[in-house]
């Protein structure tokens, strides 16, 4: 244990002196071997290896078996597959061709490794909080200031990125998918509340009470004046408060646990591997604003947003962190697929031909913003009718359980990534 304690310290360190040392990848004015971000002209792009600018179109969750029936059942999509093509690899060969063809550039989260070496850019989910006791689908936090974080974070990094550090085609690493960064549809805790709420040995509750000591001097009389209560030390604190001084020591708490996760996994990713970009934590819907601007972090600002109009959300993004931002899921679900769309996110729409025009619309007003760099659909293949392991069961797919393209979406979606380049190139033109 000694000695793996000093190996995850003089990994940290050599981090930190690298961090310091390598600066933002968005930064440099020369064009490496690898994928970069830079503003041009008042426009960000992803800079291709070769130094062209580029936007990213990607797709989610290309997978031969994306979901299985409730989580543990047959897999509709990958039955359906197997009678149409001779092998895996000649279903891979297909995907690929049709990616192509639609208009897209980027293999996006949670797709088959296979995929990955045939000259489109790839992204990597690395779920360093997830691998470090957080649960995203039951909105369990990480606790940041614990040792495990950090030397999973780091050991994670020289896993997953270390090899992958000369690979051209990697496009950049996720360190998290949706996490709870407080209330949301899987709570109503603020971060404070939930830190309070750990276990009295557990070093993120010790830093909660640090926090809050300095804040008030070491005097619980002062707090219980600003928050409205009756504690009787700071061992015994409520995990909630109804006044303006409570929310601002939340987020106080909030801005400095955010700060700490995005600084941990920035390091740790770019001392395994200086050369990729670090996309963030995969937003969902509107973070709060300290979370937001800890994200400056990253080279990247990656967000998930299920609605018509992305420009809100982007905007709020750029605002705070003054970073490029990719969004990482979107999709809309048409009402004449088939499929049950009781559960799942995303606004609903009649029919394919206007999941299309909504479709071209997301990607037009995106694409507008001169801060948005792409955009990954959610997801490859329609979800089991039946409903995946926690019971999603929409229209999400270019293609159907029966790997039928949805001819009429695809059509539009063609035409809206070969327009999206002119779109953002034209921010710029006079």
């Amino acid at each position: 244990m000694l000695k793996l304690t000093k190996t995850v310290l003089a990994i940290s360190i050599l981090g930190a002196i690298l961090w310091s040392v390598r600066g933002r990848a968005h930064s440099s004015p020369a064009a490496p071997r690898f994928y970069r971000v830079a503003e041009r002209e008042g426009v960000w792009w992803f800079i291709d290896p070769a130094g062209k600018p580029m936007l990213s179109a990607g797709v989610d969750a290309i997978r031969a078996c994306p979901d299985r029936i409730r989580g543990t059942g047959p897999c509709p999509y990958l039955q359906a597959i197997e009678r149409i093509y001779p092998n895996h690899g000649a279903w891979v060969q297909a995907t690929f061709k049709r990616l192509r063809a639609w208009g897209f550039n980027t293999i996006g989260a949670w797709s088959e490794r296979d995929l990955w070496d045939r000259g489109l850019p790839y992204t990597v989910n690395l779920d360093i909080a997830s691998r470090s006791g957080a649960n995203w689908q039951h909105g369990k936090v990480v606790d940041v200031y614990a040792p495990r974080f950090e030397q999973t974070a780091l050991q994670i990094a020289q896993k997953l990125c270390a090899p992958r550090k000369n690979d051209p085609d990697l496009l950049g690493y996720f360190s998290d998918n949706e996490l709870r960064w407080g209330p949301d549809w899987r709570g109503k805790e603020n971060m404070l509340a939930m830190y309070l709420e750990m276990p009295p040995d557990a070093p993120g509750r010790q830093a909660a009470v640090r926090f809050l000591r300095g804040r008030y001097q070491g005097d619980i009389q002062k707090l219980n004046r600003a928050w409205g209560v009756e504690a009787k030390n700071f061992d015994s604190l409520p995990l909630q408060a109804a006044t303006a001084a409570y929310e601002a020591d939340a987020n106080q708490f909030l801005a400095k646990m955010a700060k700490r996760y995005f600084t941990v996994c920035a390091r740790a990713i770019h001392a395994a591997d200086p050369n990729h970009l670090y996309l963030g934590a995969r937003f969902a819907g509107r973070p709060p604003a300290p979370v937001v601007r800890a994200a400056r972090a990253a080279d990247v600002v990656s967000i998930n947003i299920y609605s018509f109009d992305p420009r809100p959300l982007v905007e709020y993004v750029y605002r705070l962190t003054h970073r490029p931002v990719l969004v990482t899921e979107f999709a809309f679900r048409a009402t004449d697929s088939g499929l049950p769309n009781t559960k799942g996110a995303g606004p609903k729409v009649p029919n394919e031909a206007a999941r299309a025009k909504a479709y071209a619309s997301f990607v037009t007003h995106l694409e507008s913003l001169p801060e948005a760099v792409g955009y990954h659909w959610f997801q490859w293949s329609d979800e089991p009718k039946e409903g995946r392991f926690d019971g999603e069961n929409s229209n999400y797919g270019f293609v159907t359980n029966g790997d039928q393209p949805y001819r009429v979406f695809v059509r539009g979606v063609q035409r809206a990534n070969h327009a999206a380049w002119r779109i953002h190139q034209g921010i710029s033109s006079p």
